[in-house]
């Protein structure tokens, strides 16, 4: 007789995590809310990281399965594939260097069972080394095409309450599995690195909602595995931000602004310069730039799916320039819990 189904799938793609899957999957055992199995796709590690994950497991009181890739399929694809063999109604999606506090799935249910309309829940990030540090409340995306975590770097007694942000940051997050199938799930040429935003962007477009938790938390690492500013994680986060303003961006919002989004990442290409980046950077934008002729067919197909109005985007998306120079998030409060 087959097993009933979970509320909730864990989703966790690994790939040379060392040490840290056993600690992530060690958090996820001591988790209060139990209705959950937890789905480990493997992109064909060379450390130990899958036999450590393979021997926690056995002694864990939880459903664990494993995938195997049969090569590096990326973030974005490795997460398709385990979504696949996921039978959870929800989707929670966790890094391999993010620590779940006990109550973490807790939180989250209970959020989604308090806002039932939303579609997509973020967690509280705290710096694994040091806790009192926030390392993202939220994602925020700006109307220059810059996403990034909200509070990253503040202080820790400074993290905004329970709200609606503009998309969760998937190394913590919780899906409805129907909405992230419906949408195709993560765009599997983005390969690592912002493909969580671009998600996040045509739920907004197609009228979804997210809840920041602020009582929902892990400790993360934050590009604990590839290294925050090495060239891999330079040049797909900076390539993949490109791609995902000329993708989902409706064209009133785009095209009058174009002079200021182009002359935006000049500016943040001179920078790079300054602090050692600029190569990874620069063929950041030529891959980025080069490659929107190839953008352009998923574009039709996102704003033709389009449901939400101008009017609605606009008052999702960041318009500061203070914020984004602070990387302030930016958090809408909820009235009601209706309203989510």
């Amino acid at each position: 007789m087959d097993a009933p189904e979970p509320a909730v799938s864990v989703v966790i793609v690994n790939y040379n995590s060392g040490p840290r899957i056993e600690k992530c999957l060690r958090a996820l055992a001591a988790q209060t809310f139990r209705d959950f199995e937890i789905v480990i796709i493997d992109n064909a590690s060379s450390d130990q990281s899958l036999a450590s994950a393979r021997s926690v497991a056995g002694s864990l009181e939880t459903d664990v399965r494993f995938l195997e890739a049969g090569g590096n399929l990326g973030f974005a694809a490795g997460s398709n594939r385990a979504v696949q063999a996921a039978r959870g109604a929800w989707l929670a999606f966790l890094n391999p260097d993010a620590y779940a506090a006990p109550d973490w799935l807790e939180k989250l249910n209970a959020a989604r069972e308090r806002y039932p309309v939303a579609d997509a829940f973020g967690s509280t990030q705290l710096v694994e080394e040091d806790p009192s540090i926030i390392d993202g409340a939220g994602d925020v995306y700006h109307i220059l095409g810059v996403p990034y975590r909200g509070h990253f770097g503040w202080p820790a007694d400074q993290l905004p309450p329970t709200g609606e942000c503009f998309a969760p940051c998937a190394a913590a997050a919780l899906y409805r599995a129907e909405t992230f199938r419906a949408l195709g799930g993560f765009d599997e040429t983005f390969f690592c690195y912002g493909e969580d935003v671009d998600l996040g962007f045509r739920l907004r477009l197609a009228g979804g909602r997210c809840i920041q938790v602020a009582d929902a938390v892990v400790h993360h690492e934050g590009s604990g595995i590839t290294g925050r500013y090495s060239d891999f994680t330079v040049f797909h986060g900076n390539r993949n931000r490109i791609w995902t303003l000329y993708k989902n961006m409706p064209g009133p919002l785009l095209w009058p602004l174009l002079p200021v989004q182009l002359a935006a990442n000049l500016y943040l290409l001179a920078r790079s310069f300054s602090v050692g980046i600029g190569p990874a950077y620069w063929r950041a934008m030529k891959a980025g730039y080069g490659g929107i002729g190839a953008v352009w067919p998923r574009r039709r197909a996102v704003q033709r799916a389009r449901r939400v109005s101008l009017g609605e985007l606009a008052r999702a998306l960041s318009w500061s320039p203070l914020k984004v120079s602070r990387r302030a998030a930016a958090i809408r409060p909820l009235a009601r819990e209706q309203d989510a």
